[in-house]
């Protein structure tokens, strides 16, 4: 009996010890989960953020995935993010579109929420990662003085102030443009990304303001059509446009405008996975990560152009 009892405990530690390797491995071997909800996927500057996202995935070995709304409305939005958090992921990275998908996301209280290009005041929020838009609205404004004279007139020509990213840019750049002795002559707000739209406020801003001498807008979505419009006027001025993508890098290159300040999407959705790696890894991170903001000129406009087209074909 004894032997038998010993055999039988022998036998029983043999297959203790092989579950317990058996629920190890399956540990191991099981990657982090992370979902990625954007605004949308279809123009450039989100496809470029999404490369970075991946490469994230691909780097940190995350088991990842990115959606997006059909229809880039805040209740699609909303019912993607729920969607999402049934799911269980490790970690929720979101560009929010409006303040209108707050109430979904402060539900979402047992997973981490990344933001990432919008921050919104949410009371469970673990990161922003992202642009200092009041930053680069002081460093746009700067560069736009720079190519200037005290005394000159500007135009600033903006999207929907309600949103903050663009409100911040705004107020940075006044800052600085002021600073500097610029005339702000012209203001115009709640521009719709429409090339017509644009090319009839630049009609009238020409009417109104014949002499001004520079443009600053909140997005390069404002600032291609405004440069198209006062090229067909004969006009060559600076204009200012914070995105850096390939149109406006080629504008560059071919020394239609002197230069542009650039958001940096691809890092913007890279340094998102890496902070959500560092969340499931039990790491503090900052409450704000920076992605950075760059001064392109003709010199450093080829290669990002370079970047980028490999990225967007």
């Amino acid at each position: 009996m004894l032997k038998k009892g010993k055999i039988y405990l022998i036998m029983g530690a043999v297959i203790s010890v092989m579950v317990l390797s058996f629920i190890s491995v399956s540990f191991a071997d099981k990657k982090p989960t992370v979902v990625v909800v954007l605004k949308e996927g279809n123009t450039e500057y989100w496809r470029i953020m999404k490369a970075g996202i991946e490469k994230g995935f691909k780097d940190f070995n995350i088991d990842g995935k990115v959606m997006v709304p059909t229809d880039s409305t805040a209740q699609e939005q909303a019912d993607l993010l729920m969607k999402a958090y049934k799911e269980k992921p490790d970690v929720i990275i979101t560009a929010p579109i409006s303040l209108s998908v707050k109430p979904t996301l402060e539900t979402f209280t047992d997973v981490p929420v990344l933001l990432v290009d919008t921050d919104l005041p949410i009371k469970n929020k673990t990161a922003y990662i992202g642009t200092d838009n009041l930053d680069l609205g002081k460093k746009a404004g700067a560069f736009l003085a720079s190519q200037l004279q005290p005394g000159n007139k500007i135009a600033i020509i903006a999207g929907d102030l309600s949103f903050s990213v663009f409100k911040e840019r705004i107020e940075g750049a006044t800052i600085s443009l002021r600073n500097a002795g610029i005339q702000i002559a012209y203001l115009k707000t709640g521009i719709q990304d429409d090339p017509k739209t644009i090319q009839s406020v630049i009609t009238k801003l020409l009417r109104d303001q014949p002499d001004i001498k520079g443009v600053m807008t909140t997005n390069d979505t404002i600032a291609l059509p405004a440069i198209k419009e006062l090229e067909e006027q004969g006009l060559s001025i600076p204009v200012i446009g914070p995105d850096g993508l390939t149109e406006m890098l080629k504008f560059i290159a071919d020394e239609t405008i002197p230069g542009t300040m650039a958001q940096n999407p691809y890092d913007m959705g890279y340094l998102s996975v890496e902070t959500a790696m560092k969340v499931i890894q039990g790491e503090n991170v900052e409450p704000i990560v920076d992605s950075g903001v760059d001064i392109i000129i003709k010199e450093n406009a080829e290669h990002r152009l370079n970047f980028y087209e490999k990225i967007v074909k």
